[in-house]
């Protein structure tokens, strides 16, 4: 098997959640393949600078502020990039919210509302969009969904039990994507990757509660360039294979 990056130079790659961490390391990895990587996020002065120190590599960042729990916002990004980018040929989605207690016993209502909209209605409409543009401009495209090890199995964690139901839906999505693309014929890719413990912003303030601390200290964490690279990897496979 021959890896390459070499068809998606010059085509236009959706990163969200791509402010910082994982996104950002994939956005940025991306860029450095020669790709039109349309950025999004909340914190926009984030992503400008992040495009400023990617201002030398062979592709380009483009920042576009959006909130992926809006689907107003999404839909605006994604007609921004549709009118002055082109055809969307990869979808990243990577924007996900990890309250650090969002226990079923004790949890607030709004938090449990936020974690859906994010992790799983977020991620449907963008992957509906994108799909529908690949169709539309007849691009066998490929969709990547940053899942968590925790959407595959469940862990003694008591102060997040909700979080993982988020991410056992991604998992469901994932499959049941691949088959309604399958039935349909298309050749449109489909890709869910599961990372473990990650070094994101998100271990500063789990750090302050005891349990997290307890198993952050149990092993070793991830970097967010290990899932980059990751990505750049199913990306990279030929067409002819599915990496799930």
């Amino acid at each position: 098997m021959v890896l390459s990056m070499d068809r998606w130079v010059g085509k236009v790659a959706i990163v969200t959640g791509a402010s910082s961490g994982i996104g950002a390391a994939i956005a940025e990895a991306l860029a450095k393949e020669g790709l039109k990587v349309a950025a999004l996020a909340r914190r926009k002065d984030r992503l400008e600078d992040m495009a400023k120190r990617a201002s030398n590599q062979k592709g380009k960042i483009f920042p576009i502020q959006t909130d992926i729990s809006s689907e107003t916002d999404i839909l605006n990004a994604f007609s921004w990039i549709k009118n002055n980018l082109g055809p969307i040929h990869i979808l990243v989605n990577n924007a996900a919210v990890v309250p650090i207690s969002s226990g079923i016993l004790e949890g607030k209502t709004d938090s449990w509302q936020k974690l859906f909209q994010v992790n799983v209605l977020g991620l449907c409409i963008c992957t509906r969009e994108a799909v529908k543009d690949m169709k539309e401009n007849k691009v066998d495209g490929h969709i990547v969904h940053i899942n968590s090890g925790l959407g595959h199995k469940v862990i003694n964690l008591p102060v997040n039990t909700v979080y993982p139901s988020s991410k056992f839906a991604v998992t469901a999505l994932a499959e049941t994507l691949r088959l309604e693309l399958m039935n349909q014929k298309s050749k449109i890719k489909i890709t869910s990757v599961s990372p473990g413990l990650t070094d994101t912003e998100f271990l500063i303030e789990a750090k302050k509660n005891p349990e997290f601390r307890k198993i952050i200290e149990m092993g070793k964490i991830l970097e967010p360039q290990d899932i980059a690279d990751a990505v750049v990897y199913v990306l990279s496979t030929p067409p002819h294979v599915q990496v799930i």
